[in-house]
């Protein structure tokens, strides 16, 4: 198994993408293709130590970098020889088995979408995180790639997170839910109100488990596996997610550094302590998996460092080893909106 992973993508690059390839070497036994400025990434292990490639790594050329201020849209064909671009078209000529990249999530998700190609059938491809959640996390899709979405897309998102779930988080028979202000049929937007039927159709022929609308407090609390929403409402769920984490834990901090007794009973919870920061950090999850692509791609946080990376190759290797594009691919045809149809007559 080969993964290229994108040397200069990220805030942390080369030092985050390029180390934590490395240990993903170590740790998982994956080949490694690194993808960027050559003498940047080998700079970068010799003033890590590694004055050599080790064995199953490789460095694949690219002289451009694709900045955070560049056209998502056009960067990619404006710089063919950016690592994002070159990383891109190794996994589809085949040279890789996943693509993995810190980069511009606009510019990647242009850029698999256009290079590498999604599933035939796939009308857009979705970013699908893991969030944390009361049933050890669930997946949230579509949480920003496509800000306004007809009710096909909902509809295959569905199918496309319920089979990560079952087939890369090892949910079986997952539970989908449609992200909502309340849990009524007829609650919503025109979008949700359109799409509901089409989800009850696909759950009366067995083909998914979907339990109706899902409120986000029931969502947080575990009430679901897959969380569907349109890109718009995904991302200020996620982002509310991510900022709630990060007041809690500042504010127990502040709890906990208040005088003697409180520190104190911070080293006794220390424990409990470090598994809540474990459970609310991206670094765990490693990246985004990019569903409808035609090959596993992975976005991991622009932020990310080493530790980060290197769980943004395991994840791509578990995308890899599940066979879930294949899933996708041979049930295509009950993501179009003909599905609920075909399903009465059944």
């Amino acid at each position: 198994m080969k993964i290229i992973v994108d040397a200069m993508g990220g805030d942390n690059a080369p030092q985050a993408p390029v180390m934590g390839a490395i240990q993903a070497n170590k740790e998982y036994g994956v080949d490694i293709i690194l993808v960027g400025r050559g003498e940047d990434i080998l700079k970068t292990l010799a003033d890590n130590g590694i004055s050599d490639l080790p064995a199953g790594v490789a460095v694949a050329h690219a002289s451009q970098v694709v900045e955070m201020c560049d056209d998502p849209a056009t960067a990619f064909r404006k710089k063919k020889d950016s690592s994002l671009t070159v990383g891109l078209t190794l996994l589809k000529e085949g040279e890789g088995d996943a693509f993995v990249s810190a980069g511009s999530t606009g510019a990647l998700l242009s850029g698999a979408t256009l290079v590498v190609k999604r599933i035939k059938g796939i009308r857009r491809a979705a970013l699908a995180p893991v969030v944390p959640t009361g049933n050890g996390g669930a997946v949230l899709i579509d949480c920003g790639a496509n800000a306004e979405c007809p009710p096909e897309y909902l509809l295959q998102f569905a199918y496309m997170g319920s089979y990560y779930a079952e087939k890369v988080l090892g949910r079986p028979n997952p539970k989908v839910g449609l992200l909502n202000i309340g849990v009524e049929p007829s609650k919503g937007t025109t979008l949700q109100t359109t799409v509901y039927p089409m989800l009850e159709a696909a759950r009366d022929a067995g083909r998914i488990d979907f339990v109706g609308n899902v409120e986000a407090r029931e969502a947080v609390e575990g009430a679901v596996d897959v969380i569907v929403a349109d890109g718009y409402s995904g991302n200020i769920f996620l982002k509310t997610m991510e900022g709630t984490g990060l007041f809690l834990v500042k504010e127990l901090k502040g709890i906990f550094k208040k005088d003697l007794i409180s520190k104190l009973a911070a080293v006794m919870v220390s424990g409990g302590l470090k598994g809540l920061k474990k459970i609310m950090s991206s670094s765990e999850v490693g990246g985004t998996a990019l569903l409808g692509i035609s090959k596993p791609v992975i976005k991991a946080h622009g932020s990310s460092d080493a530790y980060a990376v290197q769980n943004a190759v395991r994840q791509a290797k578990q995308y890899i080893e599940s066979g879930m594009i294949d899933s996708v691919a041979e049930h295509i045809d009950l993501m179009r909106l003909e599905a609920p149809m075909a399903a009465e007559k059944e």
